[in-house]
């Protein structure tokens, strides 16, 4: 039976340290980051994995990280760009996704510790234990389904459909 709903959890591939000047906000992807973000969107593109919305983080990492996956769906994706997901904690994930329970497919390119914090939080312990033993790593990609659109005030378990890590 298909899933009523898809959650993409992509955390931002990995990063440099920010730069004499520059912010973290402004902190870009060093060149393993970069590598992966491609080999990660290729992946998903290759199982078929496109969402049909996107909401990323306004953080320069994040935007760099989201750009392959674009290129690779080969599409043209509901993008939108949240300032909230670069200060935000899990609730305001949550909160993100619940308001954009209208896409079948919904992808979250953030940070951690949300990332992680939503991942453990919203599959079996077990399942989530075994396939993230050691947290979860830049440039990671989870596929989670749900039977409903997971809500604020009914949140839902999820079904993990892939993990997709340079770092597994």
């Amino acid at each position: 039976m298909p899933a009523a709903f898809r959650l993409y959890l992509l955390r931002h591939a990995r990063s440099s340290w920010a730069q004499p000047g520059q912010t973290d906000f402004e902190r870009t992807l060093d060149d393993v980051g970069y590598g992966d973000a491609e080999i990660v969107a290729d992946m998903a593109a290759d199982r078929g994995f496109v969402p049909d919305r996107v909401l990323c983080s306004t953080a320069t990492r994040c935007r760099q990280t989201v750009e392959p996956v674009l290129r690779a769906a080969d599409e043209n994706l509901d993008v939108r760009f949240m300032d909230t997901l670069y200060t935000g904690n899990v609730e305001t994930y949550r909160t993100a996704i619940a308001g954009n329970g209208d896409a079948s497919a919904l992808m979250i390119v953030g940070h951690n510790p949300a990332i992680q914090e939503l991942f453990f939080s919203i599959l079996n312990a077990e399942t989530a234990e075994r396939a993230a033993p050691h947290g979860y790593p830049p440039g990671t990609l989870a596929a989670i389904d749900f039977d409903a659109v997971p809500t604020i005030s009914e949140p839902q378990e999820g079904r993990l459909v892939a993990l997709l890590s340079m770092t597994n």
